[in-house]
């Protein structure tokens, strides 16, 4: 299935399908703030594990997943005083969020670190935070390339390529920038992981 919605005033029957999708098990490719993610529910292990294969990623290697907002954050991961002070400067926006997991029990083993750690992002990206709140829980975050590994970010590309792998394609548009910048906030310092799209300037000058 293939639907264009709007990036600014996303259709509300749109979102709600998608979410049904999700619901459901299913696997859809939607726009984020950076590139397109494909993803599922976090709590469907075998939509997850469908993204693996789909994207031919190790098994051992952990999916990041997108909250709505701060205070959902804090529902799966340990927050800090100094974590929380940080973020709420970079919520929403292109940065994903290494912190300590709550929930061990609840969440899937492939969302979970070895560290116990889990990647968190919250998108500037109105497709992707009502998405969230209609579905009521996080939805899983891998970026979308293609088999050599390269970001896709023309949406005709990815039509061509996924639309027979996946259940769903939420078309926002092309997307322009790259990969998020990957923050570790499990200790006091924020350690820059990886430099993306987000601003790490004011944390360098720190």
């Amino acid at each position: 299935m293939y639907l264009k919605i709007h990036p600014e005033n996303p259709q509300g029957r749109h979102i709600s399908r998608a979410a049904q999708v999700l619901q459901s098990g299913g696997v859809i490719i939607y726009p984020t703030d950076t590139v397109y993610g494909i993803g599922c529910s976090i709590y469907n292990t075998k939509a997850i594990e469908r993204v693996y294969q789909i994207k031919g990623e190790d098994r051992s290697k952990p999916f990041s997943f997108i909250c709505s907002d701060l205070s959902h954050i804090s529902e799966y991961a340990r927050v800090s005083n100094p974590a929380f002070r940080l973020m709420k400067h970079l919520i929403p926006g292109p940065f994903t969020f290494i912190l300590p997991a709550t929930r061990l029990k609840q969440l899937p083993k492939s969302l979970i670190s070895k560290r116990k750690t889990v990647g968190i992002r919250v998108p500037n990206n109105k497709i992707c935070i009502q998405l969230i709140k209609e579905l009521g829980h996080p939805i899983l975050n891998a970026s979308v390339t293609a088999p050599n590994g390269d970001l896709m970010n023309d949406i005709d590309r990815i039509k061509e390529y996924f639309e027979k792998k996946v259940d769903l394609i939420l078309d926002g548009g092309n997307s322009l920038l790259g990969l998020s910048t990957v923050l570790d906030l499990t200790d006091e310092r924020p350690i820059v992981v990886r430099e993306g799209a987000g601003d790490v300037s004011m944390l360098i000058a720190a």
